[in-house]
């Protein structure tokens, strides 16, 4: 079983940087890809980056590519996400979230999720 909390969203604007982190419990952390999904107001939830076993291998939607970079430290237990140069657009509810699938898009292979974190960016 992983446990994941979600923190560092809040209200920014557009153009400035941003970085969330993912903590998670248990001793199996490195067992399990990581992945964030973003959910807007109205809106259906949706794939954003997801990071492999060892953090090698990384994966973006294309609306993040060149912007987002996901990692995750295993000896700390965290995921992160940096976002650079954010958008209105990018105002959404991001969600941490554990699969056993690494480079995933797809919600139904993630096991374990996060209750979330409010990222705001503001013209």
């Amino acid at each position: 079983q992983v446990q994941l909390v979600e923190s560092g969203g809040g209200l920014v604007q557009a153009g400035d940087s941003l970085r969330l982190s993912c903590a998670a419990s248990g001793r199996s952390f490195s067992m399990y890809a990581m992945g964030w999904f973003r959910q807007a107001p109205g809106k259906e939830r949706e794939f954003v980056a997801a990071v492999s076993w060892g953090g090698v291998r990384t994966y973006y939607a294309d609306s993040v590519k060149g912007r987002f970079t996901i990692s995750r430290d295993n000896a700390e237990n965290t995921a992160y996400l940096q976002m650079n140069s954010l958008e209105p657009e990018d105002t959404a509810v991001y969600y941490c979230a554990a699969s056993r699938v690494p480079g995933s898009p797809r919600e139904y292979e993630y096991d374990y999720w996060g209750p979330g974190t409010q990222v705001t960016v503001q013209v």
